[in-house]
């Protein structure tokens, strides 16, 4: 009882210092303490990791290529995949770099504002990652369930349409998350128990109580969980629907065919967030959330490009004449 006593009264005596002298944090930087302290174990995961960021990055930035040269995907499904490989890349490059620089030193540093930067375009590349998502349910909603209409409904200012409304809400979520952290008081310990920025553990270091602002993330990311995954179910089961009536055996199979990357990408997506995200903190404990964010932020930036070709003869023809324009060329 004395020692709570004496670490409250420290932590109010750090916040009305730092509120009445105008510095509103004592702590300039943040020590990342990683994924684990087994030195062997950081030289095969930093190997691993590597391979895995070196495949995302190539095969994420090979989509974009194909997509922009190949003229038959030039339709408003790849336009979509398009800038989510842009996001899967930018989503991976956020904090894989310095994942695995935390492997070859000792004391992995940070910056204040660098860790915001992070925090911010992570919170960007996920948000919009999300909107994209969705964007392409609703593709896939009006090109099975409405074809006569689907060059209207789905036409090159539609498409841009969501596609600025993807980005924006990007950009506010990062803004809300960056607020929050600039919102949040350190005036202790800043070791940070995640390989990086993560604004639970932030919170959780803070020594001012909780107030609006710092709760502002948490809801914000919480409602385009909500309001996204809304928009994806609600166009599946318009799909589902449509496809059940079908009684073509050949028509449900293409249908089905044409929705299956995509659910396999939300499935994936969406699993890990709702993980991480929406279930109580004491669900899980912080190893699993690491592993699991390991998982959200580079395994499945890698898997998406993989799941969108192997799984789409369209792409993997495109691919295969390109590949044959070049050698006969």
């Amino acid at each position: 009882m004395i020692y709570c006593q004496s670490e409250f009264w420290y932590r109010l005596r750090c916040v009305m210092d730092a509120l009445v002298g105008g510095n509103y944090t004592e702590v300039t930087g943040f020590i990342l303490l990683g994924l684990t302290d087994d030195p062997k174990l950081r030289v095969i995961l930093f190997i691993v990791i590597l391979c895995i960021y070196l495949v995302t990055v190539s095969g994420n930035l090979s989509t974009i290529i194909l997509i922009r040269i190949s003229s038959q995907l030039h339709h408003p499904m790849y336009f979509f995949l398009s800038h989510l490989a842009l996001a899967d890349m930018g989503l991976s490059s956020s904090v894989t770099p310095n994942m695995l620089v935390n492997f070859l030193v000792e004391r992995n540093t940070i910056s204040y504002y660098g860790c915001a930067m992070q925090l911010g375009s992570v919170a960007f590349f996920g948000a919009t990652e999300c909107f994209l998502l969705a964007a392409m349910a609703y593709d896939r909603f009006m090109a099975i369930c409405s074809p006569l209409l689907y060059s209207t409904k789905m036409s090159t200012q539609v498409c841009v349409q969501l596609l600025i409304v993807s980005y924006i809400g990007g950009l506010f979520n990062a803004f809300a998350f960056t607020i929050g952290v600039y919102s949040l008081v350190f005036c202790g310990p800043n070791g940070v128990n995640h390989f990086f920025c993560d604004y639970a553990p932030l919170v959780e270091l803070s020594c001012l109580a909780i107030s609006v602002p710092t709760v502002v993330p948490s809801y914000v990311a919480g409602s385009i969980i909500v309001v996204t995954v809304f928009v994806i179910a609600v166009s599946y089961i318009y799909i589902l629907i449509t496809i059940l009536k079908m009684r073509s055996t050949e028509g449900r199979h293409k249908a089905f065919s044409t929705c299956a990357s995509h659910f396999t990408a939300v499935t994936l997506y969406y699993g890990t967030i709702t993980f991480i995200y929406v279930l109580p903190k004491s669900c899980y404990t912080t190893d699993q959330n690491k592993v699991v964010s390991v998982f959200y932020m580079v395994a499945i930036p890698m898997l998406n490009p993989l799941i969108y070709s192997l799984r789409n003869n369209e792409i993997n023809g495109a691919l295969k004449k390109e590949l044959a324009r070049k050698v006969f060329c």
